[in-house]
């Protein structure tokens, strides 16, 4: 398991104040990738995590690991679910609606901006992004923020600084499973 590039990318995550996140890892190939991530989700599993691929490439791997019981409240907001319900996404079945992402990663050539609803940021920020992309936006951090800026400021803030107690603790000798908190399902 690439320990320290997940520390690095999905501390929040592993921690239960994010939903989701996504991390690019290099592997030799898609067979290992795919061993690797079993393992993830075997040794994750317990912990209420799981890891996608979203897309294979160039020896690289967009990983996509995250919290399905958080996803599934993520998911059941009305302004999520009628941005995706328009881009055709199976609304109801948040594994479904994986799946789907998956797919359109893969196909899309630009990067589909609804990922933000599976990254557990504000349905406001996301729609502001795919209707607007620059223009309006108050301030960038994890993502843009075209609402509410001060709770998006503190969010960024709880994120660089469970990144760097993670950091820490694993550079100290804790494991990664021992860092990632259990989830509500698991």
């Amino acid at each position: 398991m690439p320990e320290k590039v997940l520390i690095e990318n999905c501390s929040p995550t592993l921690a239960g104040i994010k939903t989701a996140s996504l991390v690019n890892l290099k592997w030799e190939d898609s067979a290992q990738a795919m061993r690797e991530m079993r393992e993830m989700n075997r040794a994750f599993g317990s912990k209420g995590l799981r890891a996608v691929p979203l897309r294979f490439r160039k020896g690289r791997t967009l990983l996509y690991l995250y919290r399905p019981d958080q996803l599934q409240k993520d998911l059941m907001d009305e302004r999520a679910q009628a941005c995706l319900k328009k881009l055709g996404y199976p609304c109801g079945n948040p594994e479904q609606c994986v799946v789907f992402l998956a797919e359109r990663v893969r196909q899309s050539p630009d990067f589909p901006h609804e990922i933000g609803f599976f990254l557990g940021y504000p349905p406001e920020d996301v729609i502001g992004f795919i209707e607007h992309r620059d223009e309006g936006c108050k301030c960038v951090g994890t993502w843009r923020v075209y609402g509410d800026e001060s709770a998006a400021r503190k969010t960024f803030r709880k994120y660089r600084k469970c990144t760097d107690v993670y950091e820490r603790c694993w550079s100290g000798g804790r494991s990664i499973l021992d860092l990632t908190v259990r989830g509500a399902q698991a």
